[in-house]
């Protein structure tokens, strides 16, 4: 398709919003609740965190107005839209008890055309990801399926990056290539406010002939290069070998010292827009008239996790967050053919203690053995 550009200003973003709305999809975008940033229902840009914006750092999140009217001023919220595609909680059927049978009903979900407002390169690389993991299978998530074919993805591209943002070593940003049906990049210089359009689809194509009245000048397409091709992301993951590095390394004493600050709490793993951990499990009601089956979240810093017959395989954190950073770096690319982290940083805002997996990773490249590759595969060296 022919790239297109528009120009939009706040009143022309409403009139998107107005026009996805009519076409039954429900938004979701960034709002301001309970101290934070938060994906949540909006419907009118004045729902929007406008003139806000995000300090992060080490196991700290604190907003605070910029004095600036930009509407996307911040980096990101503590959740992703994982929480949309893949819900914390889903009841798999229920079974009540009658007189003479068990009754048992599937739960049929009718998923909701979601418009997500405000996405970023980082985390539609994400959704990407989980793609791979519930639907390029052998077996597909079905109830996933239903989710993602719903949804209409309006991208925002960064203007600046966070203290903790590293999407630049992950080649998953700062603008967004994929994945969405409108990207906005916000521009707010010499007196003027306005949102340069991209379209990256048929159906966003679509949206904005019939919202959007003016197409973006030269000068208009330049200044949108200008803000996301400015910005600095500081901090760095190096890629290179890493899956090899981290295999090598299953013994590095460096692990030991990770575990000594990890609590195990499993923050990082509730935030990270890629993990995809669950586990099913039967309650009942106490009158044991009802039954039913969930599926949540888990985590892989849970003991239980890791529980087999006999007990559990991952009993010490070390060997936990070996496990974690691990597959999140390493066996996830054999498994799914891509690296499990986009570089959003979510894992060290939110880490209590502040572990930050850049220097984790760093450190064991440091400290451990360098891997090398010969025409007889992987060969350790020692350095």
């Amino acid at each position: 398709m022919t790239e297109r550009k528009f120009v939009a200003d706040t009143e022309g973003l409403q009139q998107i919003f107005e026009f996805l709305k009519g076409q039954g999809y429900t938004l979701i975008g960034p709002t301001v609740s309970e101290g934070a940033i938060a994906y949540d229902h909006i419907t009118a840009v004045t729902d929007l965190p406008i003139g806000w914006t995000d300090e992060q750092d080490g196991g700290t999140y604190r907003i605070k107005k910029n004095g600036e009217n930009r509407v996307f001023g911040y980096t990101l919220p503590p959740q992703s839209w994982k929480r949309f595609l893949f819900p914390p909680v889903v009841r798999l059927w229920r079974a009540s008890r009658g007189p003479k049978n068990i009754q048992l009903l599937a739960e049929e979900e009718t998923p909701k055309k979601y418009a997500f407002i405000g996405a970023r390169s980082c985390e539609i690389h994400a959704i990407a990801i989980q793609d791979k993991v519930f639907l390029k299978g052998e077996y597909s998530d079905l109830a996933y399926k239903a989710r993602r074919e719903n949804n209409f993805v309006l991208a925002v591209n960064c203007s600046h990056a966070g203290n903790n943002c590293f999407c630049a070593s992950m080649e998953t940003g700062p603008r967004a290539t994929f994945g969405y049906d409108l990207a906005l990049t916000e521009i707010l210089e010499n007196g003027s406010h306005y949102f340069v359009v991209d379209v990256g689809s048929e159906r966003g194509d679509s949206v904005a002939k019939s919202t959007l009245s003016r197409a973006a000048t030269d000068e208009e397409s330049k200044a949108a290069d200008r803000v996301s091709g400015g910005v600095q992301v500081t901090k760095t993951l190096d890629t290179s070998g890493i899956k090899e590095l981290l295999y090598q390394n299953y013994d590095n004493p460096h692990w030991a010292q990770v575990a000594d600050r990890c609590l195990t709490c499993g923050n990082c793993t509730l935030v990270c827009p890629t993990c995809f951990c669950n586990s099913v499990y039967d309650a009942t009601d106490l009158t044991g008239q009802h039954a039913e089956r969930l599926r949540r979240w888990d985590s892989c810093f849970s003991v239980e996790f890791s529980y087999i017959h006999g007990g559990s395989i991952r009993t010490s954190p070390m060997s936990r967050y070996r496990q974690w950073m691990t597959h999140k770096l390493g066996t996830w690319i054999d498994q799914f053919g891509t690296s499990g982290c986009v570089g959003c940083g979510r894992c060290i805002t939110w880490c209590p203690v502040g572990i930050d997996i850049t220097e984790e990773a760093r450190a064991i490249r440091e400290k451990g053995m360098t891997p090398t590759t010969s025409s007889g595969g992987i060969q350790v060296a020692r350095t």
